[in-house]
């Protein structure tokens, strides 16, 4: 294992699984760093482990102005914190079904080095599947599921991840750290997957100028409808109560925003509806929940 890696901690379970996010570009709605935050707070995860953030990231970009430079709180001279980049991994306690959540800063260095790390932690703590999340914003309907698209390393998972009401991508262009790794995770064999909710986000500007593009910064809904798939799909029996009860307060601040806007400008509300029109709703109802509302039907 690469001496990037510091792991203090073997999870002892049945089955382990692996869900990462990352501080990063592709975080629309807070998906990849924000849920998974809220995530390690809400199931109580303790930290078992991190990658060193040695050789990964800038001080500055070279012939700017814009800064990533560490940040330092200081007391009369003396240094009291020194904050810099985190990548870290989170374990919450359970016999048969082991959750990993992993939440770090994307690298702006050696993707290479950092994926292998990465990747070493994972087969280092004996996980047998890894998703990573994300999100990118779209201009889909606030109050419909979310469309969520994936992505994953080897054929053999297209089958399973087909019967989760997602959308397979073939999308090219820049790539995110959760992708990129995608394709380490296959040179090793591990089962990897990748998903990315469409987060709402409209441009009114073409309707009138003095009004400015509305969207959500974070997601609840997109949290929503990831953490019931990843529930079903790795068995985590995580409480979704409180997610679903946010989702739908979003739902009804994005109408009050919406009919705030619309008094301003009448086209908006005909906007929506085109948004709508043009949009497939995918919704997700696993196969044994239908059966089970069926037996109940029939009974």
């Amino acid at each position: 294992m690469d001496d990037l890696v510091e792991i203090w901690e073997i999870p002892v379970a049945e089955e382990k699984c692996m869900l990462a996010g990352w501080h990063q570009w592709a975080d629309a709605g807070a998906v990849s760093s924000g849920l998974l935050q809220y995530l390690i707070h809400h199931v109580g995860a303790r930290k078992i482990g991190q990658i060193k953030p040695d050789g990964f990231y800038l001080f500055q970009i070279p012939g700017t102005r814009q800064f990533l430079r560490p940040e330092i709180k200081l007391e009369e001279g003396y240094r009291k914190k020194l904050k810099t980049s985190q990548n870290e991994f989170f374990y919450r306690d359970d016999r048969r079904k082991g959750l990993i959540v992993f939440l770090g800063d994307e690298p702006h260095l050696d993707a290479e080095r950092y994926a292998d790390a990465f990747l070493d932690a994972a087969q280092v703590l004996g996980v047998k599947r890894v998703a990573a999340l994300g999100g990118v914003y779209s201009e889909v309907p606030y109050d419909k599921d979310r469309e969520v698209t994936c992505i994953y390393s080897l054929p053999r998972m297209k089958d399973e991840l087909s019967k989760y009401a997602v959308k397979f991508s073939d999308y090219e262009g820049g790539v995110s750290i959760g992708t990129y790794i995608a394709d380490r995770a296959e040179r090793r064999g591990i089962e990897y997957a990748v998903f990315y909710a469409s987060v709402p986000a409209y441009d009114f500007q073409q309707l009138a100028t003095a009004i400015q593009g509305v969207g959500v910064e974070t997601d609840f809904k997109a949290w929503y409808d990831l953490m019931r798939r990843l529930n079903h799909l790795f068995g985590l029996n995580v409480d979704l109560a409180e997610l679903e009860k946010q989702s739908a307060e979003l739902s009804a601040a994005m109408d009050a925003r919406l009919d705030e806007l619309e008094s301003q400008t009448p086209q908006v509300r005909e906007y929506m509806e085109k948004v709508t029109a043009s949009f497939e709703e995918r919704p997700f109802m696993p196969l044994d929940v239908w059966e089970r509302e069926l037996g109940d039907l029939l009974e």
